[in-house]
């Protein structure tokens, strides 16, 4: 019988655990949190210092029990779950469950799921951290008592469903105010000219016009501002001389970029591999917890992955610098070890790296599926390249004179590759053009050389407005800023998108008409909660109780006080935008009154503001600058199979439909809405396509476009992304509110199903 009791969060986790202990360990896994706030109500008791009323999560008492009964006869009990504050927080109720006041109960923290790490974990147990306990716990208070307050309020003054978030709605406002940035810039016109010019010795070589006499080319200071003026310069600089009047070469170096913390990992596997944040976590997670590699078993491939912290342990430094000076050669490798800022040198997290340099990718690529392989061939590049030596380029800056203007050529071409041989970091779109990473050579060139024009090219230009946020632009906005943590950016950005705050097109950030009003309302109401620099304070106040130099208590009572009044104002005073509308500057069709916006449940139409004495409705679209306009009315060629009459599209609870234009005598309908690919193969017959469609009472629901030959149906919606068990090409989806998330897999003999992590109350 085993001695000793290990208790993880994941049943992941623990067979890997299991495999690596022996006999005298058992390892049990709680299946994430145990305990909670209640769901159906605050559970905060705001006038008795805070006092959270934590209650067992649904379907956690048999866990409990089982966690009991296992602890029954242990010498020890070993707390394990992940090395951060939830970490703690389940650590935490765990004990209280087990009693551990009466037991021998300890917290064991690993990076990284090894069996080294492990082994030496155990050999290195803890007490319980009360303060890091009280970080999330006061978070979590804090958190609801935003949420579970302000929501209601929503609901109440704009429509049902609505949510607030104490870092949520900030993200929101930082995506409305640069959506106004984005419509209130105007464009304006600049110039410019490029010359292909022809030196002593081949190759030919292109120069930008960089000044006009001793001022430097601006679009928003000073430029060639239209087609007139840039046809001028180009007749004279036709007739000019041109002459090399400046040569500077110089030794570039670019050095490697760190270790992934979360964000940065976000931020790099959107650009790279097109994946969400949330995606990249729970891959992230099933490479921590350990996959299967063969007569290896069960191994933890990277460390744990909600970090902010770029340190790395000695013996991985000693490890990746035998592999690189093998692998590559010694000229690839610094003098010593490459040592980032990170923001607690103290700290005891890691970077996210690979837990082995020994297992490079093609190493593991039998043993992992195609989405986990490229993830973690990211991971160990980076990491890899983090401690290789700089790239060195060869740099050449021309400068060259036609007639009181200055040309700019310039090339560079790789010295030794260093870093660059494993890894280049990816950039976003946004990156400017002119940076100097681009590669070429120039031909020789020296002061004083005559140059032979070939073709001068004018060019049309205007200048943009600042970029749309991307999931991992946003993401990267709310690390400098301060807002948010590793654990919360994924869920962010799950809870702006589902909750129809924001919306996401060809990868880019854009808030919706309700995003707007949402956030004007909690503006004026909640100026401290929707204040980027008071939120990103907050995180620095959790730090601080995590520290031990503030008391959790303290910490809420003096958020809470001027929020509860702010709450109190806003209950009586914020607009009710359900009864009001939003206004517009629309007249209505039939009463010339002001039009407003109102939402139902058929999502936002325009009313006229006379209701009920008026009762005109309309669609409407907005254009790229944000103006609304009555949508056309759409006709089809369809004729009413009753009536005779023509069908008109109209728009109902569940989205487009057509109905009879002969409507109320006649109330003839029928569905408009196409099925909609959704680029995943039939597991039945295997040639159909799974097709996204609608029940006649609306229902989405999934089903083969081979139908009635292929009857294979669901509903639940199949997610693109391979089974971690089996590899099928797809898993299928489903939230209830009992449940949360859960996701399955559907080939037969395969039992994978999997609850997604709750997204935190962010």
């Amino acid at each position: 019988m085993a001695k000793h009791l290990v208790i993880v969060e994941s049943p992941a986790k623990a067979r890997t655990l299991t495999k690596y202990l022996g006999r005298d360990y058992q390892v049990k896994a709680s299946v994430g949190h145990i305990m909670d706030l209640p769901k159906s109500r605050l559970g905060v008791d705001t006038a008795n210092d805070f006092t959270p009323e934590y209650q067992i999560i649904h379907g956690k008492a048999k866990i409990i029990t089982e966690l009991r009964q296992a602890a029954k006869g242990k010498e020890h009990i070993y707390l394990a779950p992940d090395p951060d504050r939830e970490g703690e927080a389940i650590a935490w109720h765990i004990a209280q469950k087990l009693d551990g006041k009466k037991r021998s109960i300890r917290r064991v923290l690993f990076n990284e799921i090894t069996k080294r790490a492990v082994q030496e974990a155990l050999k290195q147990p803890r007490e319980l951290d009360q303060n890091l306990y009280e970080a999330q716990q006061t978070r979590r208070i804090l958190d609801r008592l935003v949420g579970y307050q302000i929501s209601p309020l929503l609901w109440q003054k704009v429509r049902r469903g609505l949510s607030a978030g104490r870092v949520q709605s900030v993200a929101v406002r930082i995506v409305c105010e640069r959506e106004r940035e984005v419509r209130a810039f105007t464009s304006v016109e600049y110039w410019s000219i490029t010359a292909q010019l022809d030196g002593q010795v081949p190759p030919p070589f292109a120069a930008r016009l960089a000044r006009i006499g001793d001022r430097r080319l601006d679009p928003e200071k000073f430029r060639i501002e239209d087609e007139r003026a840039a046809g001028e310069l180009v007749q004279r600089l036709r007739r000019s001389q041109w002459t090399v009047t400046k040569v500077e070469r110089k030794e570039r170096r670019r050095f490697p970029t760190p270790p992934f913390i979360t964000s940065r990992l976000q931020q790099e596997a959107s650009r790279k591999l097109n994946y969400a944040p949330n995606r990249t976590m729970r891959i992230a997670q099933r490479l921590y917890e350990g996959v299967e590699l063969g007569d290896e078993g069960p191994v933890g491939l990277i460390t744990y992955m909600r970090t902010d912290s770029t340190r790395v342990a000695s013996e991985a430094l000693q490890e990746v610098r035998g592999f690189i000076a093998d692998r590559f050669g010694r000229s690839y490798l610094p003098e010593a070890p490459l040592a980032y800022p990170t923001k607690n040198a103290q700290d005891a997290h890691e970077a996210i790296r690979p837990t082995s340099t020994e297992r490079p990718p093609e190493r593991v690529a039998a043993f992992l599926s195609k989405e986990e392989l490229a993830l973690y061939t990211l991971i160990w590049n980076r990491f890899v390249a983090s401690q290789m030596m700089p790239a060195v380029f060869d740099q050449t800056l021309v400068d060259i004179a036609a007639d009181g203007t200055t040309f700019r050529a310039s090339g560079q071409v790789v010295k030794f590759d260093g870093f660059i041989r494993v890894y280049t970091e990816g950039r976003d779109e946004e990156a400017s053009e002119d940076d100097d990473d681009r590669e070429g050579s120039l031909p020789p060139l020296n002061e004083g050389d005559a140059l032979r024009l070939l073709e001068l090219k004018p060019e049309q230009h205007f200048t943009q407005p600042p970029p749309r946020f991307t999931q991992a632009t946003l993401i990267k906005e709310l690390e400098e800023k301060g807002i948010g943590r590793p654990s919360t950016y994924a869920s962010i950005m799950s809870t702006i998108l589902s909750k129809e705050y924001v919306t996401e097109h060809q990868r880019r950030l854009s808030p919706t008409e309700l995003g707007f009003l949402v956030t004007d309302l909690l503006v004026e109401a909640f100026p401290d909660v929707l204040n980027v620099e008071f939120t990103a304070g907050m995180e620095t106040v959790l730090d601080e109780v995590e520290e031990g130099r503030q008391h959790w208590v303290d910490a809420i009572r003096r958020f809470y006080e001027p929020f509860a009044r702010d709450l109190n104002h806003a209950a009586e005073h914020m607009r009710d935008v359900k009864r009001e509308g939003h206004p517009t500057d629309l007249s209505c069709p039939k009463c010339q009154a002001q039009m407003v916006v109102k939402w139902g449940r058929s999502g936002e139409f325009l009313a006229c503001s006379r209701y009920p004495e008026c009762k005109s409705t309309a669609n409407f679209t907005r254009d790229e600058a944000g103006t609304i306009a009555i949508a056309k009315e759409e006709t089809t060629n369809e004729v009413c199979d009753q009536c005779g009459h023509p069908m008109k599209v109209r728009f109902g609870r569940y989205g487009k439909f057509l109905g009879c234009s002969g409507y109320p005598d006649c109330k003839n309908v029928r569905s408009l809405v196409r099925p909609v690919p959704t680029g995943i193969r039939c597991p039945d017959c295997r040639e159909g396509e799974i097709m996204e469609k609608r029940s006649r009472n609306g229902k989405t629901f999934y089903s083969c476009n081979r139908y009635p030959q292929c009857r294979f149906a669901t509903w639940d919606r199949p997610v693109p992304e391979e089974c971690p068990q089996c590899g099928a090409p797809f898993v299928v989806e489903k939230t209830t509110k009992r449940y949360g998330t859960v996701r399955r897999c559907l080939s037969e003999g395969c039992h994978y199903k999997e609850t997604m992590a709750e997204a935190e109350a962010v």
